[in-house]
């Protein structure tokens, strides 16, 4: 029986596993890649303030995944006054994010600075993973 195509949240066509590797190319180790920048991930949206103090961002291809990890990362800055998120629509893969702050910096430096707090985070608990895997000996071969 042939097998069912998978398809993405596009409805475009996914390749299989058994199908990953046709060219001949051996896949990328987790980690030794480098992030393509797309310079249309974020979008400041209509409505800033004129001082830059409060703005609202639409960020592409996101959830409440990231939403609510980059809003709390934003909220622990002190100059930062409010930071929400929310999905305008489930079926619409994008997160709107507003960000008002006292005055001291722009709300593009807040979200800046939350991005990177929030990458420099995940960096620590992966240190710290990858760290305590090795004192301890754990197998990391999958079953």
């Amino acid at each position: 029986m042939p097998s069912r195509e998978e398809t993405d949240a596009t409805n475009e066509p996914v390749e299989n596993a058994e199908m990953a590797d046709v060219d001949g190319e051996e896949e990328e180790e987790e980690g030794d890649w480098e992030a393509e920048i797309d310079p249309d991930k974020i979008q400041v949206l209509p409505g800033a303030s004129e001082d830059g103090t409060a703005a609202s961002f639409r960020i592409l291809h996101e959830d409440h995944t990231l939403g609510n990890a980059l809003r709390y990362m934003i909220m622990k800055n002190p100059s930062v006054e409010f930071c929400g998120y929310s999905i305008p629509h489930p079926s619409e893969a994008a997160l709107n994010i507003r960000i008002q702050t006292y005055g001291e910096i722009t709300a593009i430096e807040a979200l800046e600075k939350g991005l990177d707090d929030l990458v420099g985070l995940c960096d620590t608990v992966e240190s710290s993973y990858r760290t305590a895997l090795e004192e301890r000996d754990f197998a990391t071969e999958e079953p």
